[in-house]
């Protein structure tokens, strides 16, 4: 699976499941870390382990290996690197704390109603 495949399957999932404020950064140019970075929200350390869970779910059923998981007992940010995807799980207060989004500020955004379809750009 590429790198995008992985990313927008991860995506639908976190849109599926009710993940809020889901962002994609394509990071490929800026570090060796991976190609994308997903950043999503969630207003509950319950939702946030369960959209991990589901992730480690979906990606267990496409046969991709997840490398590394940080965070699982706080449950405040829970990161899953899957190579060239990486995947942040926010509490939504942890999130404003550490706005990765302007840390990497000068990473493309990609746009989610390519992924998601229309339904994300008719909410905003």
């Amino acid at each position: 699976m590429t790198a995008k495949e992985k990313m927008e399957r991860i995506v639908k999932l976190l849109d599926r499941k009710k993940a809020s404020n889901i962002q994609v950064l394509k990071v490929s140019d800026l570090t060796i870390l991976a190609d994308y970075f997903i950043i999503c929200s969630a207003p509950s350390t319950t939702q946030v382990k369960a959209l991990a869970d589901s992730v480690e779910e979906e990606m267990d059923l496409a046969k991709e290996p997840l490398l590394k998981k940080e965070g699982k007992q706080g449950l405040n940010w829970i990161l899953m690197d899957y190579g060239d995807v990486i995947c942040h799980i926010f509490y939504q207060e942890t999130r404003d704390f550490y706005a990765l989004e302007k840390l990497w500020s000068d990473a493309q955004e990609i746009e989610l109603s390519e992924i998601l379809g229309s339904a994300v750009s008719d909410e905003e």
